[in-house]
């Protein structure tokens, strides 16, 4: 299989000639690791910066970490990057995804699936423990995704492991997603991609089921430390929803267990409707149009909202994508700036079937209204009106009417960096002030069983973060350091690629001092390599990849502290309301809890912390663009001389 830990082999398609190549993993794997490590260098390498996301000469990566197949951790998570339509301009992206598929492409002999050109018809790639091939697709073209996964699996067996894209996707609408098994979805607008190659699907069949490990029993004694640490629900929680928002494991019934390959497991749920029709059931799978149902139906119905959410699978689109579109169409609705019969969407009626069914099928086939709105929000607003794109910028997710931005940066101030320098929500990012704030409001409130005191906080921020002030959200001070280890650790579990429920171990409730461990990842590395390496080396390799990802949206258009800047109403709307943490309470000065409601963010203190942030990462502070002794340092002396020739180097 090669190198321990590692398939060994890097596959790469050019779909116009049909040409198959195999690449020796080995050239990427020290500096790279794998997951979006592998993806952006090869994207650098391979990509002209000025081709289109939708264009022959976009590359697709499907790339796995060196965990991937490890039993119980939760390493068998996968990247899909590439350019993305859905951003403006088309950068490079990304999406992570769960379930079968990528232990089975390690299992196969393979780290990632490298795919430029445009076949001249529909084709799905077939990958078995006997070679590489480009079948036929044109029966499956026009297909839904979970269709064509279920007509690939009949055709090749239960065994076959099978990512696809469904009309969306062929059909170019920016929202577009690819769905693999146990319903896993890869969003970020990287369906539309896939969908211009031609590319319907890719299928993964192997007889083997196991990954070479270059220390065995030092990786068994660490997957039992880990056991010992981490209790279910992961990352669940003493704090609660707000009561649009519960979850699916509050008023639902619990379902069967669903795990990821090798998984542990989660909240992750296997949902089975009286029919029989089967399909994923958490997060924005049971969330998604589970308010409009409550507000149209004035109750909790989760049939009918799983099915909208099989609706939007098969038609492949994005759930978060289609419930801004919903709140959008619904407040233009009620502005008198849109019609039924104008859209020919049945807009009274949201939180019906018939009502999703018929959005989804005008996006995904751009039928009608349906190929403006398969534009994006933004750009259908831009053609309706003035009013209209005030709508949009204002009405957001899960049926709320007005747009409060997930893991707001009014509540959280290092989200502010977050938000400004990615092409995508960076959940991974997020989700260490995210998870463990509400947490310590919890304890604030007097929950019982909370354990996210002031005290754990503050040595949690010291440990993770650089610092206590880094835990005190009435200042600006010690945000800037926690961005940089914060950016830098989730880029590295992007490359492994580790799962967001699971990694980091930030907090604990078993143990004395309920402080996390961050080495751990860095020892599974090393027992699983036999290349030894500790935290602060995984942590570079995060640094590397994630200054290599910086030079890539710089080259494509990203204007380093010019582009470096939240949405604009964080400096003059003051914040509402959170959905999790409901009464927005974080540490503040002496670490005595305060709430950050009716908080903006402060303009002069945001660039402040901007200046302190290119100075930590050695970036040039007037323009924030990166510098040659930065990129050099790093290993990436290619994307200075590039930058540098291009006028785009600090």
């Amino acid at each position: 299989m090669g190198v321990a830990g590692y398939g060994g082999r890097i596959l790469r398609l050019d779909l116009s000639s049909r040409r198959v190549e195999e690449i020796p993993t080995s050239g990427y794997a020290a500096d790279f690791c794998g997951g979006r490590g592998f993806a952006a260098r090869m994207y650098w390498d391979w990509v002209d910066p000025g081709e289109s996301a939708l264009s022959a000469g976009n590359l697709l990566v499907f790339a796995i970490g060196p965990l991937a197949g490890m039993p119980v951790i939760g390493g068998s998570r996968w990247q899909v990057c590439g350019k993305s339509p859905a951003t403006k301009p088309h950068h490079f992206n990304y999406s992570n995804l769960g379930g079968r598929w990528g232990a089975a492409l390690k299992f196969a002999g393979y780290d990632a699936i490298a795919v430029q050109g445009c076949s001249d018809g529909p084709v799905y790639v077939l990958v078995t423990d006997e070679g590489v091939t480009i079948e036929d697709a044109s029966s499956l073209w026009g297909r839904g995704a979970i269709e064509t996964r279920g007509r690939l699996k009949a055709e090749l067996g239960e065994k076959a492991r099978v990512a696809a894209i469904g009309p969306a996707g062929e059909n170019g609408a920016v929202m577009a997603t690819i769905l693999a098994d146990q319903d896993s979805s890869g969003s970020g607008g990287l369906g539309a991609a896939m969908g211009s190659k031609r590319l319907k699907a890719i299928a993964v069949i192997t007889g083997k089921g196991r990954a070479e490990v270059a220390q065995p029993e030092k990786l068994q004694a660490l997957i039992s430390y880990f056991r010992g640490l981490v209790r279910l629900p992961l990352k669940a929680s003493t704090y609660r929803y707000s009561d649009e928002l519960v979850p699916s494991f509050g008023r639902v019934k619990m379902r069967k267990a669903d795990p990821c390959y090798g998984c542990r497991g989660c909240t992750r749920r296997l949902y089975e409707a009286e029919d029989g029709t089967k399909g994923k059931y958490m997060c924005a799978s049971a969330l998604f149009y589970q308010p409009w149902v409550v507000r149209y139906h004035r109750g909790w119905k989760d049939d009918v909202a799983f099915y909208a959410t099989k609706v939007i699978d098969d038609y492949g689109l994005d759930s978060k994508a289609v419930d801004h579109t919903i709140g959008w169409l619904h407040a233009c609705c009620q502005a008198g700036l849109l019609t039924e019969e104008g859209t020919g969407i049945p807009l009274s009626r949201a939180g019906t079937l018939e009502f999703v069914e018929t959005l989804s099928r005008k996006i995904a086939f751009r039928e009608g209204f349906g190929d403006l709105l398969a534009k994006g929000v933004q750009a259908a607003a831009a053609e309706v009106g003035p009013e209209a794109v005030r709508l949009a910028e204002r009405v957001g997710y899960l049926g709320m009417p007005e747009y409060e931005l997930l893991y707001d940066p009014r509540l959280y101030i290092p989200h502010a960096l977050f938000y400004s320098m990615e092409p995508r929500l960076p959940m991974s990012q997020f989700h260490e002030y995210g998870v463990l704030m509400p947490k310590y409001a919890a304890w604030a409130s007097g929950a019982p069983g909370a354990k996210a005191s002031a005290e754990v906080v503050r040595a949690i921020a010291k440990r993770f973060w650089g610092s206590e002030m880094a835990a005190d959200l009435s200042t600006y001070q010690g945000k800037a350091l926690a961005v940089q280890r914060i950016q830098d650790r989730e880029t590295a579990k992007e490359c492994l690629v580790l799962c967001d429920m699971l990694w980091p171990i930030v907090d604990l409730d078993g143990t004395e001092d309920h402080v996390g461990d961050p080495t751990l990842e860095s020892k599974l590395l090393s027992a699983v390599t036999g290349r030894e390496t500790d935290e602060d080396g995984l942590n570079r390799i995060g640094e590397r990849v994630f200054n290599l990802q910086r030079a890539i949206l710089v080259r494509e258009g990203h204007r380093g502290r010019e582009s470096d800047v939240p949405p604009g109403r964080c400096f003059t709307d003051p914040l509402r309301f959170d959905q999790v943490n409901q009464e927005c309470i974080v540490p503040g000065k002496d670490w005595q809890p305060i709430s950050r409601r009716g908080a903006t963010l402060d303009r002069e203190s945001f660039e402040r912390m901007k200046d302190e942030y290119y100075q930590i990462r050695g970036w040039d502070v007037r323009t924030g663009l990166q510098t040659r002794a930065a990129l050099e340092g790093l290993g990436l002396r290619d994307a200075a001389d590039d930058l540098e020739a291009r006028g785009l180097l600090g």
